[in-house]
């Protein structure tokens, strides 16, 4: 039998009527958003990008060109990811990403421009250094691992940055530590950082990431949508 999504509690047959999403699997920004999609139950059509050939649509939206962007049922365009976390969980937030037991929505923010900032910086010099002139790529990962120091300390007292379950600074930050740690996994692995790869693990591992994680075909204009998440 076939399910018809619902989105925000109306039943719609027609999927036009759905937010757009243009996103790229394996984009640490286009990650944090599906995730708040699917914690706050928003459907949408996705229109997964290919980066080297990025469709028109995609352009007239948002003239960034990068993903990931929303373009919403009434024409608003979100073309920023926590942008669209918190767009998403301002409609519903069940798993209280917004609220989490210590600390403040403030506070997670501070936390994640750390993460958008300098840890970014020197993860992408870390990841890529042919493409920044004169840059020691051991040294990058060594700025990055201060970043990674503080998350460490804060996971040496509970199992979340910000508590016992998850929440908006765990699902912003953890794409960025994944691609991070994925750079050179054996080093990763043997680095001290023990609360971090078990925080990293125990995400990446959960059946949220993997439903995030689907695999779907580029889209083209004509294409039948691509609910997501899918279900009910």
């Amino acid at each position: 039998m076939s399910v018809v999504p619902v989105y925000h509690g109306v039943h719609h047959s027609n999927f036009a009527v759905l937010p757009i999403l243009y996103s790229f699997r394996r984009c640490p920004f286009a990650m944090r958003a599906r995730l708040a999609l699917l914690a706050s139950g928003t459907h949408c059509d996705l229109r997964e990008v290919v980066l080297r050939d990025k469709p028109a649509a995609l352009r007239d939206a948002s003239p960034k060109a990068t993903v990931p962007v929303l373009v919403d049922v009434d024409g608003v365009v979100i073309d920023q990811s926590l942008d669209i976390m918190r767009w998403a969980l301002a409609r519903h937030d069940p798993q209280r990403w917004l609220s989490p037991a210590r600390g403040t929505l403030d506070e997670m923010l501070a936390l994640i421009a750390t993460c958008d900032g300098v840890f970014k910086q020197a993860l992408d010099r870390y990841k890529y250094p042919n493409r920044f002139e004169g840059v020691d790529a051991l040294h990058q990962r060594t700025q990055g691992g201060l970043f990674l120091d503080a998350l460490e300390v804060r996971l040496r007292t509970s199992r979340h940055l910000f508590g016992d379950a998850p929440a908006l600074a765990d699902m912003a930050i953890a794409p960025f530590v994944r691609q991070f740690a994925q750079v050179d996994a054996a080093w990763f692995a043997a680095a001290s950082w023990p609360s971090v790869q078990a925080w990293l693990s125990a995400l990446t591992g959960s059946p949220m990431w993997t439903a995030v994680m689907a695999k779907y075909a580029p889209w083209q204009p004509g294409d039948v949508a691509v609910i997501f998440p899918e279900g009910d």
